[in-house]
């Protein structure tokens, strides 16, 4: 599940969720929503794994 990732790389990172959602979707409110059930659509599922697969 793709919002598992998400908070595992806020963890790892000490990332705030508002800096996530920006820096991906320019949507502070991204990682909120979808904690509270809101599904990404296919290519904003596509540019948060994009994201999510960078080398750090």
């Amino acid at each position: 599940m793709i919002l598992r990732r998400i908070e595992k790389y806020l963890r790892d990172h000490a990332m705030a969720p508002t800096r996530f959602g920006r820096t991906v979707a320019n949507d502070p409110r991204l990682v909120f929503d979808m904690r509270r059930g809101r599904e990404p659509t296919a290519r904003m599922a596509a540019r948060i794994e994009a994201f999510l697969d960078q080398p750090q």
